[in-house]
């Protein structure tokens, strides 16, 4: 690995004498995590197959001794749990820590989702997260992520911070994990290392502070930033968390930590931060501060500035069909949202379609699905929710190497199992809908999230298993 001299020469003169343990950790493997989903772990219990370690600061975090290949595990793709490196699940502990009721929560550089699946692992029940991502292509990889996790709870949208701005004092929590230059992510990205320069840093430190000025609005006084970056110099970690609070408005809040963990403190004495280097902690560089918006700062409601309602999104009349395809359907409105039927939890009815007509939203609450001619298509969200009613449809338990056929959209044939459609499951954990005509089953899996490798690996990923 080929640091570039300006690097070394400005982490040296932070890290002083911990420098050639730190370089000499960036010349080792990076370590393997994962993030249980706990809605799905808690209806479909697993017990790993081998030895794990525990990420301390996370409840669902562990860390794997070996890599197994995700691509080809269903539970991956059925969002049972989630690859995300270690040091970044300290949101989790982060959220828990400030927030004990349920609230309405901004993560608005989601893409690709990891740390919204943190965040609603962490929020408490009733809350709502709104899930945002700027650039088009990679708020698709967002919708894929929270689709799969299952949770309704969530809108996905596809807007700049300055739209997001526009809904004054609306957000409880907002999560800035912003772009950046991602000098944390050296080893495990050589592209990082190419794109990195002194001049890309002031860049990114200068559109962290625009985005954190655009989104400013949204959020309530009083209410919580999380900013955090995967980089390791001042200018995009305690130089912008002081800006935020002198030029925003805003006092640090303190979380408690073990000292076990290995947490660094921050670097200037007017700023508490937290830090994560891998010669210290098992994952990548990290930075992350909480900061509290004054009180003092006067809210404007949100209720002024509510757009006309869109003529694409109408409460349904008739939801005989689609309600008993949900548990616990009560907790439920459905609407007619374009083509599909939608599912909004009751609880967040009134704020879910304001921003559905507001912004560009990718996903709100679980698409149920489509009525098409005569037959009504369900959704791959609905057989990917946590509130799906199995019993509404014909069940079908394959093997791992058929399912791993159904993941890359192959045509399956099912034996002794009725027509129509069926909703396929493996290790007990559902993973999608076909359509089921005789000699084979027509695959009803997105194009878009299907296994593109052609490569198959000798003994499929089992690392996961179900509990005895």
């Amino acid at each position: 690995m080929q640091l570039p001299p300006e690097f070394v020469v400005g982490i040296s003169s932070l890290l002083k004498n911990e420098t050639e343990p730190f370089l000499a950790s960036l010349r080792k493997d990076a370590p393997t995590s994962i993030r249980l989903n706990p809605a799905k772990a808690a209806r479909n219990p697993m017990e790993f197959s081998e030895p794990v370690d525990p990420v301390a600061w996370s409840q669902w975090g562990y860390i794997l001794h070996n890599r197994p290949a995700f691509t080809f595990d269903p539970l991956f793709h059925a969002g049972y749990y989630y690859v995300q490196e270690a040091a970044s699940m300290f949101i989790e502990h982060m959220v828990r820590t400030v927030i004990d009721k349920p609230v309405i929560c901004l993560d608005l550089c989601a893409a690709p989702g990891g740390k919204s699946l943190a965040l609603l692992s962490s929020l408490p029940d009733g809350s709502l997260l709104v899930s945002n991502e700027i650039v088009r292509q990679r708020s698709n990889i967002l919708a894929e992520t929270i689709i799969k996790s299952g949770i309704p709870d969530v809108v996905v949208t596809n807007n700049a911070p300055a739209d997001i701005g526009r809904l004054r004092s609306f957000f409880d929590l907002i999560l800035v994990d912003a772009p950046c230059s991602g000098e944390g992510m050296f080893r495990k990205d050589e592209t990082a290392i190419l794109e990195w320069s002194p001049a890309n840093v002031k860049m990114c430190a200068a559109r962290q502070k625009e985005i954190v000025r655009d989104a400013w609005p949204s959020l309530k006084p009083g209410g919580i930033l999380v900013y955090s970056t995967c980089t390791y110099n001042l200018n995009e970690d305690e130089d912008n968390a002081l800006w935020f609070a002198s030029e925003l408005g805003a006092d640090f809040v303190e979380i408690p930590i073990k000292p076990e963990w290995n947490i660094s403190p921050s670097f200037d004495e007017r700023v508490i931060g937290y830090r994560f280097f891998p010669h210290k902690t098992s994952g990548e560089g990290f930075f992350a501060a909480v900061l509290r918006k004054s009180v003092n700062e006067s809210s404007e409601s949100r209720r002024d500035h509510r757009p006309a309602k869109k003529k694409s999104f109408i409460p349904l009349k008739d939801d005989s069909l689609e309600r008993p395809m949900l548990k616990s359907s009560e907790r439920f409105d459905f609407f007619q949202m374009n083509q599909s039927v939608v599912a909004l939890p009751t609880g967040h009815v009134d704020e879910m379609p304001y921003l559905i007509e507001s912004f560009k939203v990718a996903v709100a609450g679980i698409e149920m699905g489509q009525q098409k001619g005569k037959d009504f298509v369900p959704s791959p969200a609905l057989a990917l929710s946590v509130f799906l009613d199995e019993t509404s449809f014909t069940r079908c338990e394959v093997s791992l190497s058929d399912a791993v056929a159904y993941l890359r959209g192959e045509a399956i044939h099912l034996a002794d199992v009725p027509l129509g459609i069926v909703l396929l499951t493996c290790k007990n954990e559902p993973i999608g809908f076909v359509k089921n005509i005789g000699n084979r089953a027509n695959n009803l899996y997105p194009n878009e999230w299907r296994i593109r490798s052609g490569y198959l690996p000798g003994a499929l990923p089992d690392f996961l298993r179900p509990s005895k």
